[in-house]
Formats: structure tokens, C-alpha cells, sequence
């Protein structure tokens, strides 16, 4: 399959049947030469030192395809206003790896459930992307599934102001990858954006969809 060419069109099928193909069948492992790091580091108008990966804080995300009649979509959350770090941001599920977790798989399943209540049961791994490493010191593993309709969703407001979807077409589309840039720490930093119906989908969350894409497209 040819997804430059078909990319607005994969149901939620195709796309588990790419995601098996094209993805991490295991964790990306520490120093791995295969793949490096992504990060925000990546891309800078000046050069940016890449962090450490084992001097940073392991976490994991869930990036969570809804398989619906119109077409699949991706599960995001908006950050509660309230939070110290990252508020009010979109986001994926997610948070720090607990000692007792044993995988990134079983800490992103944790973390989906206490944030917004969705069973791990209706979860069906993929697969993974490149670690992702953060200028705020984490070192992300995103974990790709299907999430099988129907669920209910139950919001911990002191984590989460709301979960919504948005279409895996438009997160898949290239032409909708913008480069967008700010000061932060004195410097010029540069990272993706990919805004949509009024939310604003930007840095490292963007920047695993752009690495969802990449993956993908690979050849």
C-alpha cells in the first residue's frame, strides 16, 4: 500500500494492518542505531544538542485510532487548565513509567484509564514509534492502538479538561504539517503544528504525528 497516495482514504483496517507492518513490533530500546531519538531537538535553525536518553524521565503516551463510520480518528485530551505543567496543551494519554509498570504498553493503558476512564479492555496494540525526547527533560514512548467502539469516557478534571477526537486524515495529510516557531530560553526553536476546528495540536504532540507519518510512509 501507497499511503502518499492513499493516505485520506485508509479505514481503520488498513491503518492496523500498516501499523503492524511499518512500526516498532517491540519498545524502542536506549541508544538504539536503527532509528534516533525524535525529539525537539530536531529540525532547529541552529544546531541543538540531543538530550540524554537516559538522563531523562521515562513516560509513555497512547495514541489511541477510533474506528468510525465516517472514517477513523484519534483520541486527544485537553491538559486541565489548573496543571502546573503544559496546561490547557493537546495531548495524548499518558504520563510517567511507575517502577511496577514493567512496559511502556501497561504504563500507557494505566495512564489512559486514570485521566479518562477508558478500559483497557476495548485497547488493541499496534505497535510503537521512535522515542521522543522533550526540551522539559521526558523521554516519551508512544504506544499506537485500535480503540474498539463502544466506550465510555470518564474525565479526571484534575488532569483533563475534556477528550475529543480529530480525523486521521487531517493528522495524516503532509500538507497539513506546519512548521511554526517561538523564543523559548532565549533561543528561536522551531516545531510542528497542526492546527484544527479552533485546537491548536502543536510541539511534541505534533511531533509524534509527523513521526506516525513518517513511519508509514517509509519505504
Amino acid at each position: 500500500m501507497n499511503l502518499s497516495e492513499s493516505a485520506l482514504d485508509l479505514s481503520a483496517e488498513a491503518f492496523a494492518a500498516l501499523a503492524r507492518q511499518r512500526l516498532r513490533s517491540e519498545p524502542p530500546r536506549f541508544g538504539d542505531v536503527i532509528a534516533r531519538p525524535r525529539g525537539d531537538h530536531d529540525n532547529q535553525p541552529s544546531p541543538v544538542p540531543v538530550p540524554d536518553e537516559r538522563r531523562a524521565v521515562p513516560a509513555a503516551v497512547l495514541i489511541g485510532i477510533v474506528p468510525r463510520p465516517q472514517g477513523p480518528t484519534v483520541l486527544l485530551t485537553q491538559r486541565a487548565a489548573a496543571l502546573r505543567n503544559h496546561s490547557a496543551q493537546i495531548a495524548f494519554p499518558g504520563g510517567r513509567v511507575d517502577a511496577v509498570d514493567g512496559s511502556p504498553v501497561v504504563t500507557a493503558l494505566r495512564e489512559t484509564e486514570e485521566e479518562i476512564g477508558l478500559a483497557r479492555e476495548r485497547i488493541r496494540t499496534l505497535g510503537f514509534l521512535d522515542a521522543y525526547l522533550t526540551g522539559t527533560g521526558y523521554r516519551i514512548v508512544p504506544v499506537v492502538a485500535l480503540v474498539e467502539p463502544p466506550f465510555a469516557l470518564t474525565i479526571n478534571p484534575h488532569e483533563v479538561d475534556e477528550a475529543f477526537e480529530t480525523p486521521l486524515s487531517f493528522l495524516l495529510d503532509p500538507a497539513n504539517h506546519k512548521r511554526e516557531g517561538r523564543q523559548w530560553k532565549g533561543q528561536f526553536r522551531t516545531y510542528y503544528a497542526m492546527p484544527f476546528e479552533g485546537r491548536y495540536i502543536w510541539g511534541a504532540t505534533a511531533g509524534m504525528i509527523r513521526n506516525l507519518y513518517e513511519r508509514l510512509t517509509a519505504v
